[in-house]
């Protein structure tokens, strides 16, 4: 597995920046570009690796909780009550905010993710006294900063190594080979596709009519 700084080589290479021209000035824009290209990967996600599982207690009577301030989006929710787990779904901001008893209390069975910068997920209904309930989810994340000390490896898996050179390139190609630049974006673009096309999962897609509404 290559280093970042061994990454960043490879990327300067492909804007005919040889290693022995590197200074440290091109370390800090490597750096800078690397990590917003990894942003913009966080907007184009769910990226695989970065799906975790975190597990909550619940608290009668309360119904919003703190989100780790990493965490861009919530993918699968459920709640366990005496070892029965219950999947429940997402509202949105509108829908919560239409919800005219939100103080209630029962089962929970909707949540509600406020991504702001300090994100916080609430439950409706607010969990009531006959628990423990135990919240757990499937959440996606930022990916970790990227950095050069001590030979640090990006953490991206090796199938994306490609895209994170192609992309890294693109973006220092407007710094300091613009000439390149559209060579660099369709390089670019091609193994993003390429990379993003493999990180899925491999099952089968089934689709279900919900048929409810015709029969009353």
């Amino acid at each position: 597995m290559p280093s970042t700084g061994e990454l960043i080589q490879a990327a300067y290479a492909r804007v005919k920046v040889r290693r022995t021209e590197i200074l440290t000035t091109h370390i800090q824009d490597a750096i800078m570009e690397l990590n917003l290209l990894q942003a913009k990967m966080d907007n184009m996600g769910p990226n695989l690796w970065t799906v975790d599982q975190v597990t909550l207690p619940l608290t009668s009577a309360q119904a919003t909780y703190s989100v780790p301030a990493e965490t861009i989006m919530i993918l699968d929710a459920w709640i366990t009550l005496q070892g029965i787990d219950r999947i429940i779904f997402p509202l949105s901001r509108s829908e919560y905010s239409a919800i005219p008893n939100k103080t209630d209390q029962g089962y929970p069975s909707q949540f509600w993710f406020d991504r702001t910068i300090s994100p916080t997920l609430t439950l409706w209904l607010t969990p009531n006294s006959n628990g423990p309930y135990t919240l757990t989810y499937f959440r996606y994340r930022q990916i970790y900063d990227a950095v050069i000390q001590n030979g640090y490896n990006p953490e991206a898996p090796v199938r994306w190594l490609d895209a994170l050179v192609a992309g890294l390139a693109h973006r220092l190609s407007r710094i300091y080979a613009p000439e390149l630049e559209q060579t660099r974006k369709m390089d670019a673009d091609e193994a993003w596709h390429i990379a993003a096309q493999q990180d899925v999962e491999n099952v089968s897609m089934s689709i279900v009519p919900g048929l409810i509404g015709y029969y009353r």
